[in-house]
């Protein structure tokens, strides 16, 4: 079963999945300044476009990331997402995906 998230008044989408390798969102932001909570450790795989992150929300140091490059969040944690253009994402729950980001 396919599930839909939205955030932000929509500017934040996301469907969720769950296969053999774990649990997974793919989604889209539009541009603007978006923290989230992670209540377990997640990865953030940007497939197109930029943002910058801060780790953890508000008191992080900024760093910017490009398409093809990933972050991890840790369990219990927060972060920000600035966006100038809309963005798309992959958000595996699981370790055993980042494998495959990499093949």
């Amino acid at each position: 079963m396919i599930g839909q998230n939205e955030y932000f008044d929509g500017q934040v989408r996301s469907l969720e999945f769950t296969n053999d390798q774990g649990n997974f969102t793919v989604g889209v932001m539009e541009p603007g300044e978006w923290t989230f909570e992670a209540p377990v450790k997640e990865w953030m795989h940007l497939v197109r476009g930029s943002w910058d992150v801060q780790q953890p929300a508000g008191q992080g140091e900024w760093k910017t990331y490009s398409q093809g490059e990933q972050f991890e969040v840790p369990e219990g944690s927060d972060f920000t997402v600035r966006i100038k253009d809309t963005v798309a994402y992959l958000c595996p729950y699981t370790g055993e995906f980042l494998g495959h980001l990499n093949a």
